[in-house]
């Protein structure tokens, strides 16, 4: 049983600073109430008690190949199966990755994010890769698997079905890189399997203006309103809608995980979040992929909410900027984290307070040395 007193708390769905305490028990939170004091007491006086972090997209594996090839096109960076990193991927040694894997999990935990959704390339040995390498991080993953096979023009519906089945039956859901690397018949197994074992299915789409002019041009329609006939749980990016995207999205009630760091890295544009947000799009956060950017969601909300406002050149609310990173992803994925509020698993992070507003101190000033504690499932992290 632990008591944390004294602390600002972002209090449920529409995080709400409110001075009071957390109890928490047997992995939930039990009371939030000033009265409450008991067991194991934290002191939080001058801190910000707030929803720990979500990052809705990854690249783990990515983490072997930072900053290469940086200025190449896109597709020649990221396109399987003959990316450079797919090269990087394939050529690098087991331990090494696994190294290098543990130390981005250690990163996104010092940044205040305890679970994250990755998108896992190398099929099988993907997924054994990322369990072996998870095994005494305490993070909350969710794997998204794929397979190489997936990619070929002439595999067989019974062979896509089966595999994909095996898949899921060690990860979360199914996650094709995009429509422009597999068929709509693929992809159409795909989420219809996920969908029978009530998994996450999960695509890039219109990550680039180049993307969605190849779908128009091969299909006669763009990579959006494909993914979204296909029936995807989850896109990611929609960097370059066209058309009609953002409305059939909005209507389909899809939500769409944005990469702003990502886009900007690679030249590909700024994500149309404020017409996202008023059409009333569940916008998420994720860092993408590792070879441009570091894993911490800190750094993301903050691009996030500075380049939208100038790209707008009006205000947008810092508060929507947090809760793509905790509320929306938590609705979005099912979880039982992203807010604070009774009988929730208590997720969250105490952070020293720096400017007067509580949620602009955690995205313009929070750093990773102003985290003080981090509670994972009820438990205090140690280590940080």
């Amino acid at each position: 049983m632990i008591t944390i007193e004294n602390a600002m708390v972002l209090y449920g769905e529409n995080l709400e600073p409110i001075k009071t305490n957390v109890l928490i028990q047997d992995h939930k939170i039990v009371e939030i109430s000033p009265n409450v004091r008991k067991g194991e007491i934290i002191d939080a006086k001058g801190c910000i008690v707030a929803p720990s972090l979500i990052n809705s997209h990854v690249h783990l594996g990515d983490s072997v190949a930072m900053d290469m090839g940086d200025g190449r096109p896109l597709a020649e960076l990221v396109k399987p199966p003959n990316g450079l990193k797919h090269h990087i991927l394939t050529d690098t040694p087991r331990s090494v990755m696994l190294e290098s894997m543990k130390k981005t999990m250690w990163e996104m935990l010092r940044s205040g994010t305890t679970t994250f959704v990755d998108f896992r390339e190398g099929g099988f040995k993907g997924i054994n890769i990322l369990i072996e390498a998870s095994e005494d991080i305490p993070i909350r993953k969710i794997m998204l698997g794929r397979h190489d096979s997936f990619h070929d023009p002439l595999v067989s519906p019974i062979l896509v079905e089966s595999i994909a089945e095996d898949l899921l039956d060690n990860c979360d859901g199914l996650a094709p890189s995009g429509l422009g690397e597999i068929s709509d018949s693929v992809a159409s197994i795909i989420t219809r399997t996920c969908k029978k074992r009530r998994k996450l299915s999960a695509i890039h789409a219109a990550e680039s203006l180049e993307v969605q002019r190849d779908s128009v041009q091969h299909t006669g329609k763009s990579e959006v309103e494909r993914a979204l006939e296909i029936g995807f749980d989850l896109l990611v990016h929609l960097t370059a809608p066209i058309n009609d995207d953002l409305d059939r999205v909005a209507k389909s009630g899809t939500p769409v995980v944005s990469c702003p760091r990502s886009n900007g890295a690679l030249a590909v544009g700024i994500p149309p979040i404020k017409e996202m947000f008023d059409k009333g799009i569940n916008i998420l956060l994720g860092t993408d992929n590792l070879m441009f950017n570091s894993p911490n969601l800190l750094k993301e909300m903050e691009y996030t909410l500075k380049v939208i406002r100038g790209y707008y050149g009006e205000y947008f609310p810092p508060k929507e900027i947090l809760k793509m990173a905790t509320v929306n992803a938590a609705r979005a994925l099912n979880l039982d984290v992203g807010w604070l509020e009774e009988d929730r698993i208590a997720d969250m992070m105490l952070i020293e307070q720096i400017s007067e507003d509580p949620i602009l101190s955690i995205i313009n000033r929070t750093e990773t040395k102003n985290i003080r504690n981090l509670i994972i499932d009820g438990e205090i992290l140690s280590k940080l």
